[in-house]
């Protein structure tokens, strides 16, 4: 027993979904008072997505987490504007979220190649400040992995998360008989006859009470935030932690994981969602399903066999609801296609979306530029306020010579006299 723990930690601390760094800018580079020459200014650091990149291979590679980037140029007589000094580009993997001490969000990186600032460079020596030059900005970020994913795997321990993972992609997750086999997220890929691509995220099993940080699944919701649908996978007998708690039917496993999701963050209950019932190989697996069945059409009959706190607000409806085996690979293809409809369904929908969104900014924009039309432009404005004092010059000056002088304005500008 004593091995067994010793090997799970190892290969729990084996990942790393957050890291705490120091950053510092260049300082810029001394002014020539004499000849009135500028420093350099010193260097930016930025953190910045790549592809094949871990936390882990940063922290291995950069035990000491500090990173400080090139001091300007000093300003001399060969050179008097002294060159800007080198920056620091920290890399991190994709779907980082960057912030600072006090928990304020800098940036995000969701694709590869995207960058932040982090840290600006001091100004170099000018007249400004009397030739010195300034020093580099200091901080203190934290960088916070959330995998993106097209797919995310909800469910309790040893529900054959891992085992359906292995089933419908090419990932090859540890699977064993025992709860919390699942020590880190596992991304697969589900491939498709035409190269169509789907992402899954596996995450470690949740446990009651996932949202107050006990069990192992709290430290990964996170990463569902960023997943465009859930599958949430239960086991048709149902789940036991252990013999000291209390056993959860499999309707009673899909209340829970529920609340435990509306508690950590309730926009997590806006996603997509389908449901795996797994394990339908053992026996009475099939009048399981049927009154699980049943109970989905009806929760609010079955609400007597929880406590009020443990209801959830909001009902999840499926979208889909697969019976499946991942010993028998009974249903995995049917789980497939129904994934892909689903996602093809949903980005239907965000495009028309988006599509009614640009529609609705072009009728605002080609609005304005009518109204635009209608008002008189600025020179068309200064004319019209020349002209009329031209006019009101003539006018006094026709008053000034007598009133048939008047008449005779009168009658050039069209006006009639009795």
């Amino acid at each position: 027993m004593v091995r067994s723990s010793c090997l799970l930690f190892r290969k729990y601390g084996n990942f790393i979904d957050n890291l705490r760094l120091f950053t510092k800018g260049g300082s810029g580079g001394m002014g020539y008072p004499r000849l009135g020459g500028e420093g350099g200014k010193g260097g930016d650091v930025w953190v910045v997505a790549e592809k094949k990149m871990t936390l882990k291979q940063l922290k291995d590679k950069y035990p000491h987490k500090r990173f400080v980037a090139g001091e300007g140029a000093n300003s001399r007589v060969s050179a008097l504007k002294g060159s800007k000094g080198k920056d620091c580009e920290i890399p991190v993997p994709v779907g980082i979220s960057v912030t600072d001490e006090h928990g304020k969000i800098i940036g995000e990186l969701n694709n590869e190649k995207d960058k932040v600032l982090v840290a600006k460079g001091g100004l170099g020596g000018k007249l400004l400040t009397n030739f010195l030059p300034l020093k580099g900005q200091k901080q203190i970020i934290h960088l916070d992995l959330k995998l993106i994913a097209d797919v995310g795997l909800v469910g309790f321990p040893n529900a054959g998360k891992s085992s359906l993972l292995s089933r419908v992609s090419h990932a090859k997750p540890v699977i064993a008989d025992y709860v919390f086999t699942t020590l880190k997220p596992e991304l697969g890929k589900i491939m498709y006859h035409d190269f169509k691509q789907i992402s899954v995220a596996d995450l470690p099993g949740l446990i009651e009470g996932a949202h107050l940080n006990r069990g192992m699944g709290h430290k990964f919701l996170k990463h569902l935030e960023r997943t465009k649908q859930l599958l949430f996978v239960v086991d048709i007998s149902g789940f036991r932690l252990s013999p000291q708690t209390e056993y959860r039917t499999a309707f009673q496993t899909i209340i829970l994981l529920t609340k435990e999701l509306e508690l950590y963050d309730e926009e997590l209950q806006t996603k997509p969602a389908l449901l795996a019932v797994n394990k339908m190989d053992v026996p009475g697996a099939r009048d399981k399903f049927q009154e699980l069945m049943h109970q989905l059409q009806n929760p609010e009959d079955f609400q007597h066999l929880f406590d009020k706190n443990m209801i959830p607000q909001k009902t999840l409806k499926f979208q889909h609801i697969i019976p499946v085996s991942a010993i028998t690979g009974e249903g995995i293809e049917e789980l497939k296609d129904c994934v892909r409809e689903s996602l093809d369904e949903q980005a239907n929908q965000e495009n028309s979306a988006s599509h009614e969104k640009q529609l609705l900014n072009l009728r605002l924009s080609n609005a304005i530029s009518y109204a635009g039309v209608l008002r008189p432009t600025q020179f068309q404005q200064a004319r019209l306020r020349r002209l009329y004092h031209r006019l009101l010059r003539s006018l006094l000056s026709v008053l000034l010579t007598g009133s048939s002088s008047v008449v005779h304005f009168l009658r050039l500008h069209g006006q009639h006299t009795d």
